[in-house]
């Protein structure tokens, strides 16, 4: 069976990690296992999966609220520091409500 249409939350993940991905799921999700096969510490590769989950959840509420996804997109790597992203999420909330009530 091949895979016909990627999903959206997949299709937006970079190279790098499809092949954490798969090099997790061939680990048997041995955190322990990805460090040594990386030659970091086993903290460095749990980090890279939090941050990898984030993308993945962002990835799939992106639809919702694309604006709001991208800018968590840039604060989870790194492009963008966390207080801006949520001082920039705070004020398109606060204006999409209010455009809302004018509609």
């Amino acid at each position: 069976m091949s895979i016909q249409i990627v999903p959206e939350w997949m299709a937006e993940l970079d190279d790098d990690d499809v092949a954490f991905i798969k090099r997790f799921i061939l680990a048997s999700g041995s955190l322990k296992e990805m460090a040594g096969q990386y030659g970091v510490t086993y903290p460095t590769v749990r980090l890279r999966l939090d941050r990898l989950i984030q993308k993945i959840q962002i990835n799939s509420d992106a639809a919702q609220e694309p604006f709001i996804a991208l800018v968590k997109r840039l604060a989870v790597s790194e492009r963008l520091d966390v207080e801006t992203a949520k001082l920039l999420i705070g004020e398109y909330k606060k204006h999409h409500k209010e455009d809302e009530k004018l509609s």
